[in-house]
C-alpha cells in the first residue's frame, strides 16, 4: 500500500500499535478509514479466529464506504478477497471470503440499522470487529458486539457528545503520550470525563496526517466550509457537536467562553469608577424536572448583565434524580436552591428576584414556605413566559452573534466551568418533521437561563461601541 497511498509517520505507528479497542476520530479527508481497513485486515489475518465482522449503518453504506471505494478493501487487498453481496449457498449472510496465509477467513457485512438482522447474526464469537461511524451506530448493537470479539476499531465522524456511545465506549479510550497534543482541549476533556479502560486507544486524525494530500489540497478542504459554522467545526476542525438541526450552531468555545478571573475583573471595576464596564444586575433561573427515568435535570443558573449589556453565565448547577438512589423532591430543592444563590451571592453579588419554572407550582409552594420559615430575602418570581421559546432563541442568537471579519463581538458570555450549559448549547436542536419547534430535551439548563435574563432583556444589547464595529 505505502507504493500508492503515502503514509505519514503517524499512521504508520498506529498500523504498529496494539490495543484491544482503538477508536479513530478527526477530521474530514484525514484518511482515517482507508488506513483502518488496512490495519483490520492485517487484525483478521493475524487472528485465530475464522469470523468477523464489518458495521456500518447498512449494507450499502458498508459498500460505498469501505469495501468499493478507491483504496477500499477491495482496491488494496485484490485477489485476496472476494465480496459476495448477496450471501451465498452456504451462507445468505453478505461476506467477504479473505484468503490468509492461516487458512480462509469470512468477514460478515452487517448494517446496524436493522436489529433483527443483526440480531440473527450475532450468535457467536468473533476475531476483529470495524463498526463504521460507531458514534451514529444503535448502541445496543454495540453493547453487544463489544463482548463479543477480541478486536474492536470504531472510527467515528464528529458528532452530539452526548450519545450514551461516547460515555460507554469512545470516552473510554486515551490517546498516546506522543500524540495527546494533537487531540483537540474540548475533546480531551470528554475523554478524561470517563474512567480508562486498560489500553483502549484514541487516535485524532487531520489533514496534516494524510501524506496523500498537498498544501494546495487541505487549503481547498478548509475554505469548503464557512468559518463560524457547524459544518467548519465539525468538518476542519473535527469537532464534536451535532452538524445538522443546532439551534446554537453560533456558539463557538473560543469566542463565547470566558475564564473566572476575566468575569472577576468586571466585579472589581464597579468600584472603580474610571472602568467602563462592570457587572450591574444578577439573576438567576432555575427550571426543574424530577423524573427518575430521563436525562432531564433540576437546572439553577446564576447570571450578570454588565452596564453596557452583556450577559455572563457566572455559575450553574444541576440534579438528575435518575442517577440518585434517594430521588430528590420539590422540599430539596428548596434547601438546595436557597445554598446555590447564598454561595453565588458571597462570590458575585446579591440576585433579589429570582425566576422559577412557572408550571412547578409543587416547587414554587416550596420554595415560598422555606422563604416563610427561614427567613429567606428572595423573591420567589414564577418566570415570565410571554416571550414564547422561538422569540427567545432568537434574542440570545441575536446576542450570541459574532463575525471575526467584521469585527462583530458578541455581549452573551459562559463561563468554562458551566459544562452542563455547554453541553446543551452544543445539541439542543430542531425537531426535523416540524417547522421552527426545538425538541423537548438537552434544554433544562438553556430554559433555566433564559428565565434568568427573560425580565432584563431590554438590558442586553449590543454596547453602541460594538454596533459602529
Amino acid at each position: 500500500m505505502s507504493d500508492e497511498y503515502k503514509l505519514s509517520p503517524k499512521y504508520k505507528a498506529f498500523l504498529k500499535h496494539n490495543a484491544p479497542v482503538e477508536f479513530l476520530e478527526g477530521t474530514t479527508a484525514a484518511g482515517k478509514t482507508t488506513v483502518g481497513i488496512v490495519k483490520f485486515m492485517l487484525k483478521v489475518a493475524a487472528s485465530k479466529k475464522k469470523m468477523h465482522i464489518i458495521a456500518s449503518k447498512t449494507t450499502g453504506v458498508a459498500e460505498k464506504n469501505i469495501i468499493q471505494k478507491e483504496y477500499g478493501l477491495l482496491d488494496v487487498f485484490g485477489e485476496l478477497v472476494k465480496y459476495n453481496g448477496n450471501g451465498d449457498k452456504d451462507n445468505k449472510i453478505p461476506h467477504i471470503k479473505y484468503q490468509t496465509s492461516s487458512g480462509e477467513k469470512t468477514i460478515y457485512i452487517l448494517g446496524y440499522d436493522n436489529k433483527d438482522k443483526w440480531k440473527m447474526a450475532l450468535g457467536s464469537q468473533f476475531g476483529c470487529v470495524m463498526i463504521d461511524e460507531i458514534n451514529t451506530a444503535d448502541i445496543e448493537f454495540v453493547r453487544e458486539i463489544s463482548t463479543r470479539n477480541d478486536y474492536l476499531m470504531g472510527t467515528l465522524n464528529p458528532d452530539d457528545p452526548n450519545l450514551p456511545i461516547y460515555n460507554e465506549f469512545i470516552n473510554c479510550s486515551r490517546p498516546l503520550e506522543k500524540y495527546k497534543d494533537d487531540v483537540p482541549g474540548e475533546i480531551l476533556d470528554d475523554l478524561l470525563k470517563c474512567e480508562e479502560k486498560p489500553n483502549w486507544t484514541y487516535w485524532f486524525f487531520s489533514f496534516y496526517d494524510n501524506a496523500s494530500l498537498s498544501e494546495d489540497d487541505i487549503e481547498k478542504k478548509k475554505l469548503s466550509a464557512p468559518k463560524g459554522t457547524k459544518l467548519y467545526k465539525n468538518k476542519i476542525l473535527g469537532l464534536r457537536g451535532r452538524a445538522t438541526g443546532l439551534i446554537f450552531g453560533i456558539f463557538n468555545r473560543k469566542v463565547h467562553l470566558v475564564n473566572k478571573d476575566k468575569a472577576k475583573e468586571l466585579i472589581r471595576n464597579r468600584n472603580n469608577k474610571e472602568q467602563t464596564e462592570w457587572l450591574e444586575i444578577f439573576t438567576s433561573g432555575l427550571d426543574t424536572s424530577y423524573s427518575s427515568n430521563s436525562e432531564d435535570t433540576i437546572a439553577m443558573s446564576f447570571g450578570g448583565i454588565t452596564n453596557k449589556g452583556s450577559y455572563y453565565l457566572l455559575d450553574e448547577r444541576t440534579y438528575n434524580n435518575k442517577n440518585l438512589d434517594i430521588p430528590i423532591a420539590p422540599s430539596d430543592t428548596a434547601r438546595n436552591y436557597y445554598d446555590f444563590l447564598e454561595r453565588n451571592r458571597k462570590e458575585w453579588g446579591f440576585a433579589k428576584d429570582v425566576f422559577i419554572d412557572s408550571a412547578d407550582s409543587a416547587t414554587i409552594t416550596e420554595l415560598n414556605k422555606f422563604k416563610r420559615e427561614h427567613g429567606a430575602i428572595y423573591n420567589f418570581i414564577p418566570a415570565w413566559k410571554k416571550t414564547v421559546i422561538v422569540d427567545r432563541i432568537i434574542l440570545q442568537n441575536g446576542w450570541m452573534n459574532w463575525n471575526e471579519e467584521k469585527n462583530i463581538e458578541p455581549c452573551y458570555f459562559i463561563l468554562e466551568h458551566c459544562k452542563s450549559y455547554i453541553q446543551e448549547l452544543e445539541s439542543y436542536s430542531w425537531l426535523e418533521d416540524k417547522d421552527n419547534t426545538p425538541e423537548d430535551k438537552n434544554d433544562h439548563m438553556i430554559n433555566s437561563v433564559q428565565y434568568s435574563w427573560l425580565p432584563y432583556k431590554t438590558k442586553i444589547k449590543r454596547c453602541e461601541e460594538c454596533l459602529r464595529k
